[in-house]
């Protein structure tokens, strides 16, 4: 078993704690075999809601639960216990989101897609963040100022025990 964090990090303005607009946001990831090094030629989306069984498993779970095309070895994923990381940083800097732990295979994209949410400099809560483009745009009337998300990058690396 692997234990991979993603990190993100973008350019925020006027804005703080971006995160997933939902408890059932559907996370899509590019995944990769670690048996024959296949990588999936499309995204996969998986939630912290929905699980599914492990064949030969007992009675175990996974959030994600995959066959690859090529080898037919099945492998699985599961979110980590920890609650997912609001985006915080002021500086640009990459910052941990979510930790998940894969059986045979490895996460090694993201795709932000979806419906985000995060907070203006007084307060006001923005909703509905589409970052499907990797960047947004709105006005906070409250603060009387632009808001927006720009550069939005993520990392896979080995999470940290």
């Amino acid at each position: 078993m692997v234990r991979l964090q993603l990190s993100i990090k973008a350019e925020l303005e006027n804005v703080t704690n971006l995160e997933p607009a939902s408890k059932d946001f559907e996370f899509f990831f590019q995944v990769k075999c670690n048996s024959c090094h296949e990588v999936h030629p499309k995204l996969v989306s998986l939630n912290r809601l929905e699980e599914r069984e492990v064949s030969g498993g007992k009675g175990s779970t996974a959030h994600f639960v995959w066959k690859c095309g090529l080898c037919k070895r099945e492998s699985s994923a599961k979110f980590d216990t920890t609650p997912i990381n609001p985006y915080t940083s002021e500086n640009a800097q990459f910052q941990p989101l979510l930790v998940i732990e894969c059986r045979g295979l490895e996460f090694t994209d993201f795709d932000p897609r979806g419906i985000w949410k995060c907070t203006g400099v007084k307060g006001t809560i923005f909703p509905e963040v589409d970052l499907s483009e990797k960047e947004w745009n709105d006005y906070d009337e409250k603060a009387a100022l632009p808001t927006g998300i720009s550069e939005f990058e993520s990392k896979w690396d080995r999470a940290p025990n």
